[in-house]
């Protein structure tokens, strides 16, 4: 078969001959975002929603990582004009991130969560919890990209692109982070 009708086949919607039109590039949808298209700043948040869920998930609790979505992504439509680089938008949004989950803890009145094994016998829910207490033991650099990676469901590749880091720091934070965990969740079972 040869290349245009493959094209007609795999695309029927599209006429014969007519242009494949490209989504748009990230920088791109930064600058029309910047430039007050609300549409491009929706799809930069359906693009890195993910990201930001896994970044404030792996360090503030499950019951507030909604809400401080939310300030992240308006945090990030307010200061648009502050980013310098269109092309680290990922990163500056990570960076975000980061900061609203640290001034979460900063402000926030400490609370003392009831053991699971208190309350009842560990159901799939409460290993679900353990394990997520388990990673947000780790360090920072492995807790965020194993959440990412782990409950995010976001590849590799995937994470550097959006956080900004290197392709190679990411494996070795995933493979370090995994060592780590699973003698953090053996340790547990021990107890």
């Amino acid at each position: 078969m040869n290349g245009a009708r493959d094209l007609v086949l795999a695309e029927p919607w599209r006429m014969k001959g007519e242009p494949r039109e490209e989504p748009p590039g990230e920088v791109s949808l930064v600058d029309a975002a910047r430039s007050g298209d609300s549409h491009a700043f929706r799809r930069l948040h359906d693009r890195y929603a993910r990201m930001v869920h896994g970044l404030l998930l792996a360090s503030a609790p499950r019951a507030e990582v909604e809400d401080l979505m939310q300030d992240v992504f308006l945090q990030a439509y307010r200061s648009l004009g502050s980013l310098r680089d269109s092309s680290a938008f990922g990163a500056w949004l990570a960076r975000i991130a980061r900061n609203r989950a640290h001034d979460y803890h900063r402000t926030s009145t400490p609370t003392e969560e009831l053991r699971e094994d208190v309350a009842a016998p560990l159901s799939r829910e409460a290993e679900a919890l353990a394990a997520l207490r388990a990673v947000r033991s780790l360090p920072p650099s492995y807790r965020e990209t194993l959440t990412l990676r782990l409950v995010e469901g976001m590849t590799g590749p995937e994470i550097a692109e959006r956080t900004g880091l290197t392709p190679d720091s990411v494996r070795v934070n995933l493979h370090r982070g995994m060592k780590l965990l699973r003698e953090a969740l053996l340790g547990e079972g021990r107890s």
